[in-house]
C-alpha cells in the first residue's frame, strides 16, 4: 500500500508504502533541493512514531548536497532516539558516486531493497 503526498513535478514521487512490519519512505527520480524540504519533513513525522526508518532510494537518478543534509537530519535525529535510518542503495551508479565521494557511504546503513 501507498501513500503519495507532497511532490509529483516532472514525474518525482514521493510515498510511504507499508512493507511487512515496516513504513518505507520511498523517493523516486531526483532528491535535490527542491524535494528536499518535503523528505525532511515527512521523516520527522516517520521519526515521532517510530526510531527505526527506511529510506528507498534504489530509483533514484540523482542526488545532492540538500538530499544528503535531510538524510543526515534523519539519521541524527533516529539515532538520538536509540534507532537507525536505513537506505536501500540506489541502482544507478551515479547516484550512488556521491555517497562515495562524499564517504557517507561508509557511514549510513545501507540494506537490501
Amino acid at each position: 500500500m501507498a501513500y503519495a503526498f507532497g511532490v509529483d513535478k516532472d514525474s518525482v514521487t514521493i510515498s510511504i508504502e507499508q512493507r511487512t512490519d515496516e513504513r518505507v519512505l520511498v523517493i523516486n527520480d531526483r532528491f535535490d533541493a527542491v524535494l528536499a524540504p518535503q523528505i525532511r519533513e515527512q521523516l520527522d513525522a516517520l521519526l515521532d512514531s517510530t526510531n527505526e526508518v527506511t529510506i528507498d532510494l534504489s530509483q533514484i537518478e540523482f542526488i545532492d548536497s540538500a538530499g544528503l543534509a535531510a538524510l543526515v537530519f534523519g539519521m541524527k535525529r533516529a539515532r538520538k532516539q536509540g534507532g537507525e535510518l536505513h537506505l536501500i542503495r540506489p541502482v544507478q551508479r551515479q547516484a550512488f558516486r556521491i555517497f562515495e565521494l562524499t564517504k557517507f557511504d561508509a557511514v549510513f546503513s545501507f540494506v537490501e531493497g
